[in-house]
């Protein structure tokens, strides 16, 4: 089939990494077109807490932080630990080098930042969080790809890519359209978390591939193209996952209602820096019970999980996230009594956090996540407002109550109200798996060879790279962006190839 449009440079991927890359093809002067399977622009750039981990920054210096590339070089290996031997270096050196200018390139699109936050292993704060949501990265790199001219294609899903046998030439939609690119594709398309089964087991293993993936649009397409076409997957077998997170909102959240325009996102981060904290607590406690994870210091102190239908199904104690996942509807409800409650609503006993942001308690759910947080002064009424059954939940209780008799046990839960937290369900947040590259971000076969008129960038093209720690995704989602579409806007055109 005959291209139905011709492009410079095809981005495949509506995120962080393929907004970057095709903004900054076409500031070079290329024509761009982008391709979004979903919808809305975002992909797991958008849905993050949105932290991103960079040296030497405008923040830093003013906050009186001596920081260098250098040392962010080797500090990353200390998140790794024993894995730390499978890091791509040359990757990694890549990274840390261009991702300061990267973050100002960010900067000068009109994201705004807060002050940088520790996160040990780092041995100064580094972590710089995006105000006033993640959704900042988006709608400034949108804003700006089409004042460049870049064509912004949602529902737009890339099912292949085309060649001639010597190089990579364009893209076929899922809908038959083919796209030719006269320099290069770049694949921007994420992880594959939420690929399918199969494709999944093939890298993880049979015991996590049917766990869902936080964000269902990564599906593992630019992986699965790359590979079709000669590249190869390395560390595809870790994964951040799976973790234990409370359902979305039934409607979004008053945080990422906030609009991102500049003049406001300046004014929280200057909110932010300078109102006392038990003003902003409301605000944060927003933010911290919409998108985090229950702490699993609930089930040592004592909290069961039970199913949808009121039954206990595990030890809550030894990784209760495979277990959640075999459960009717894949759901899960946290159960507590009073004197649990009265523990988790201050220091040191957290519900959730999120890094440098603050920790939500019991009351903080109790008045930001009401459609997660159920409270009745016995099991029978609780059981109606989780909707399980009232006398498979009481007798679970009993059960476990009549087990909890020995010094080291947790004490029994009898001590009305009672609270139910959830539903929740187990996901991975995101894999690790991508492409084999070049430091041009070029994709590369098993020998080392670059397939010519293809690059990868983001989770598609992680190559080997840890990103252990906060904040090295979106770095590096936004650093590898850069560099490839830099790199694809010079490729050697086909006709003059």
């Amino acid at each position: 089939m005959a291209a139905t449009e011709s492009h410079d440079v095809v981005v495949v991927g509506g995120g962080g990494a393929g907004l970057t890359a095709a903004l900054s093809a076409a500031r070079l002067g290329r024509d761009v077109v982008l391709l979004e399977k979903a919808s809305t622009l975002g992909g797991t750039t958008g849905l993050s807490v949105g932290t991103i981990c960079v040296s030497s920054t405008p923040q830093q210096r003013a906050a009186g932080i001596d920081d260098s590339p250098d040392a962010h070089f080797e500090d990353m290996p200390k998140f790794a630990g024993p894995r730390a031997g499978r890091d791509n270096v040359a990757l990694r050196r890549l990274y840390v080098d261009n991702v300061p200018e990267a973050f100002r390139f960010l900067m000068d699109l009109g994201i705004e930042f807060m002050r940088p936050i520790p996160e040990p292993p780092h041995r100064v704060p580094r972590l710089h969080a995006v105000v006033p949501h993640s959704r900042g990265y988006i709608y400034h790199l949108a804003r700006h790809c089409r004042r460049e001219g870049v064509r912004l294609r949602t529902g737009s899903p890339v099912s292949a890519l085309t060649g001639d046998g010597a190089r990579v030439t364009g893209v076929r939609l899922a809908s038959g359209e083919t796209i030719a690119a006269r320099r290069a594709v770049v694949l921007a398309s994420g992880d594959f978390s939420a690929a399918p089964t199969e494709f999944k087991r093939q890298y993880l293993g049979a015991t996590v591939a049917d766990i869902e993936g936080i964000n269902p649009a990564s599906t593992g397409d630019g992986q699965r193209m790359g590979v079709e076409a000669g590249g190869v997957v390395l560390n595809g077998d870790l994964a951040w996952g799976p973790e234990l997170r409370f359902v979305a909102p039934p409607r979004p959240s008053a945080v990422t209602r906030i609009p991102p325009w500049r003049p406001f996102a300046r004014g929280v981060a200057w909110a932010v820096d300078h109102l006392p904290r038990a003003v902003l607590r409301p605000f944060l406690m927003s933010f911290v019970t919409t998108f985090l994870a229950p702490s699993h210091g609930l089930f040592a102190a004592g909290a069961i999980l039970v199913n949808a239908q009121g039954r206990r199904f595990c030890d809550e104690r030894d990784h209760p996230e495979v277990p959640v996942s075999r459960q009717p509807d894949r759901v899960a409800y946290v159960v507590l009594d009073g004197n649990l409650a009265r523990r988790f609503d201050a220091w040191p006993n957290y519900v959730s956090t999120a890094p440098g942001v603050g920790y939500a308690y019991l009351p903080d759910y109790a008045r930001n996540r009401r459609d997660v947080c159920r409270r009745a002064d016995d099991l029978r009424a609780l059981a109606a407002r989780i909707g399980v059954p009232a006398d498979a939940l009481t007798a679970t209780v009993a059960d476990c109550n009549t087990q909890r008799s020995g010094d080291d046990t947790p004490p029994p839960l009898t001590s009305p109200p009672f609270y139910a937290l959830g539903p929740l369900k187990a996901w991975i947040c995101f894999t690790e798996g991508g492409l084999k590259v070049s430091e041009r971000l070029e994709v590369l076969r098993e020998d080392g060879s670059p397939i010519a008129g293809l690059f990868a960038a983001g989770s598609a093209g992680q190559g080997g790279l840890l990103l252990e720690g906060h904040g090295h995704h979106i770095g590096w989602g936004v650093t590898s962006g850069r560099l490839a579409g830099r790199n694809a806007a010079f490729h050697p055109r086909v006709d003059a190839a």
